[in-house]
């Protein structure tokens, strides 16, 4: 891959079509390509930078600075304002899900992970900006392996899946993406705990994890990405 943005004739010509068609039903358009290690590209997932960078722009800074005044200024409100940074965290974890399951979709197994993993840490990493907690990719990797317990046997799960013909990668993109919605979750009530003063409690993330990714799983069945407003 040349260095991102590309100013290549051949992608700019379609790229600027693409985007004036859909000019009046998206916010940001970003060029990006989904591609694995055994593709032979560097670098891998081409353009998840700006990708990431995209969507923590289109979060106003002005939201999340008024939350957090909020927050200083009523302490007995706590609970009702980090429901708040939920409700915002869920438009990223919504868009963060939805690209787990297009790339879980490719039926080769185990040839996602890497991939997967890289989205996920992005995703974790922008939600702890909203909360106001900076990362580094390696904090990020290594909070999801602190919360994420047990899921990780499922991730094992949706990949050895993908062996029945027909219908297993379709089951993977579904696990995917509620694994993804489950982790985005757990990660907001880590920050959240963080954000108060307290010290995260695991059992609470774990429930709160396995809550989502249940009620993900039946919303991805169908077909339907929505974010949710439920309390937690």
């Amino acid at each position: 891959h040349p260095p991102y943005h590309p100013t290549l004739e051949a992608v700019d010509r379609p790229f600027n079509a693409i985007r004036a068609n859909f000019e009046e039903l998206v916010d940001r358009t970003v060029l990006i390509d989904f591609t694995l290690d055994e593709d032979g590209f560097a670098p891998v997932f081409y353009g998840l930078e700006a990708l990431r960078d995209a969507l923590a722009d289109l979060l106003p800074e002005a939201e999340a600075q008024a939350l957090y005044q909020l927050l200083d200024e009523q302490a007995e409100a706590t609970n009702q304002l980090g429901n708040l940074y939920r409700d915002v965290g869920r438009h990223y974890i919504s868009a963060f899900a939805v690209m787990a399951a297009t790339l879980a979709a490719v039926p080769l197994p185990f040839a996602t992970m890497p991939v997967l993993t890289a989205l996920q840490i992005s995703m974790v990493g922008l939600l702890g900006k909203l909360y106001g907690q900076t990362l580094s990719p390696s904090q990020a990797g290594g909070l999801i392996s602190a919360i994420a317990g047990g899921f990780f046997a499922q991730a094992v799960g949706r990949e050895l899946i993908k062996f029945i013909p027909g219908f297993g990668s379709v089951i993977a993109a579904s696990w995917a993406a509620s694994y993804t919605w489950g982790l985005g979750e757990g990660a907001c009530v880590y920050f959240g705990d963080l954000m108060g003063g307290k010290k995260p409690n695991p059992e609470k993330i774990q429930a709160a994890m396995q809550e989502a990714f249940t009620l993900a799983k039946d919303r991805f069945k169908g077909g339907a990405i929505e974010t949710t407003s439920s309390n937690h």
